[in-house]
């Protein structure tokens, strides 16, 4: 791994790790994910390291190397034009704040759907949600199944920060073209990162039943836009966007 600036290279490596460390959990009966992953603050599970651990987890091979991939082909890019330090407050900040905006919204989502629900049926989801999820299993009722898994679903991954990272290289390289499958031709990166933004808007307001953390996403890219434009104020750094 020659070439790469130490901090892209040492989260590239804590990831891995984590990952083999997952596995080999795994065949021990624990699930490191449920340990170290994010749960709702309401959750029985729900820890206050998880909002940092949570982001060096993730839930399967492909999951860890579209991250990686994007960390080792954009962060060190920014790495080298930031330096290590602040590239690396600039991803544990933007992984942080993720999490913050996800639990936000499932907080907002989590009382909507208590209003609605009969307190008898939130009961039974605070008493056997959490062992029927861990089960493969939830509750016929839609309200009562989308209330459980609100509660008691667990996030992993580095996708916020990734995020927020493809944020700050289509500030930075605005006009640079980056090729993407299958798009026949390159595509200059602000359109790249303006595309994926909507996108994931798009997915997470529409309730996509993908399972996966839109709005985590997006919050990753607002706190890294938040951190651009701070020190951008303060003269630190500079750009075509910034």
């Amino acid at each position: 791994m020659n070439g790469i600036p130490a901090i892209t290279k040492n989260l590239l490596a804590i990831n891995v790790l984590m990952y083999l460390a997952l596995l080999a959990a795994g065949r021990m009966g624990i699930d490191l994910n449920d340990v170290l992953g994010l749960h709702f603050f309401l959750s029985e599970d729900f820890r206050l390291y998880q909002p940092v651990t949570y982001m060096f987890m993730h839930g399967d091979l492909s999951h860890l190397f579209f991250n990686m991939f994007a960390l080792f082909m954009f962060g060190r890019t920014l790495e080298s034009v930031w330096g290590g330090k602040r590239f690396l407050i600039y991803y544990l900040v933007a992984g942080i704040g993720a999490a913050f905006i996800q639990e936000g919204v499932a907080t907002v989502r989590y009382y909507s759907l208590v209003s609605e629900i009969d307190p008898t049926g939130v009961a039974a989801v605070l008493e056997n949600g959490l062992e029927a999820l861990k089960h493969g299993k939830n509750f016929v009722n839609p309200a009562l199944g989308e209330l459980n898994i609100v509660l008691n679903s667990t996030t992993v991954g580095a996708s916020g920060a990734i995020y927020a990272i493809l944020l700050g290289f289509g500030m930075l390289f605005p006009n640079e073209r980056i090729f993407i499958f299958p798009l026949p031709m390159p595509i200059k990166a602000k359109y790249f990162v303006m595309g994926y933004a909507v996108i994931e808007l798009v997915l997470g307001v529409s309730g996509s039943p993908d399972g996966v953390a839109h709005f985590a996403h997006l919050g990753g890219m607002l706190f890294g836009l938040i951190l651009i434009l701070h020190w951008r104020k303060k003269g630190e750094i500079h750009g075509p966007f910034v």
